[in-house]
């Protein structure tokens, strides 16, 4: 059965350029815990998977820094680059350097209602020797990057219409029934379908003190 050891890459943004399309509901203030605390519940899902040995964030935001080693994650020095794709190529680089031919996994830092289960199944699903991605709920992003080989370059093409993107350059589109997977969180109505789906522990706390309006759902999450 695949995988073997994965190591994840998360890359967050400065907390100044926190989800401005949420501003019609939120202040700075609490789209910026709101990033944070979306950012704690993936990175909590995917440490939970015993395939994934270690999450690197990438990150030029000392708060995001600081609270990704408070998690168990690996804070890699952000390139003196502003490109995404630039910035993960360098940190999947350094992973390999580090541990070898190791299969590398980039995910979306806003996944609040991931569930490691979900994270299982799309690795196993995953053919090996090539690239696979997972298809943001919109149909259009990337919610998962994975290569599913120690030959495998990781090949980011993140940004608008990325989800084309990494198919065109060959990646496999997963069919997984995952919708916590493909929840990016972007507008009050992604925030409200994690809310349905049960966001995780800080998300929850968060929406709670913050007083988003309805139910917040309790989160059932099994390790696989």
């Amino acid at each position: 059965m695949r995988p073997h050891a994965v190591h994840a890459v998360i890359a967050v943004k400065n907390l100044d350029l926190a989800k401005s399309r949420l501003a019609d509901r939120l202040r700075p203030e609490y789209r910026a815990r709101l990033v944070l605390a979306m950012f704690t519940d993936t990175v909590t899902a995917a440490l939970a998977v015993p395939a994934i040995r270690s999450v690197t964030v990438v990150t030029p935001d000392p708060t995001v820094a600081d609270l990704a080693r408070g998690l168990g994650a690996h804070v890699h020095p952000e390139p003196r680059i502003s490109d995404l794709n630039a910035a993960l190529d360098d940190a999947a680089a350094a992973l390999r350097r580090g541990h070898g031919p190791v299969e590398l996994l980039a995910l979306q830092a806003d996944l609040p209602a991931v569930r490691p289960e979900e994270l299982c199944e799309m690795l196993a699903a995953a053919a090996a020797g090539r690239r696979s991605i997972v298809v943001d709920h919109a149909g259009t992003g990337t919610a998962a990057l994975y290569a599913a080989g120690p030959a495998v370059a990781l090949d980011p093409r993140f940004g608008p219409g990325s989800a084309r993107a990494h198919i065109a350059s060959g990646a496999t589109d997963l069919a997984g029934e995952w919708p916590g997977l493909r929840l990016d969180v972007d507008t009050a109505a992604d925030l409200d379908r994690a809310v349905e789906l049960g966001a995780g522990d800080a998300t929850r706390a968060l929406l709670r003190d913050i007083g988003w309006s309805g139910r917040v759902h309790e989160a059932v999450r099994r390790v696989c």
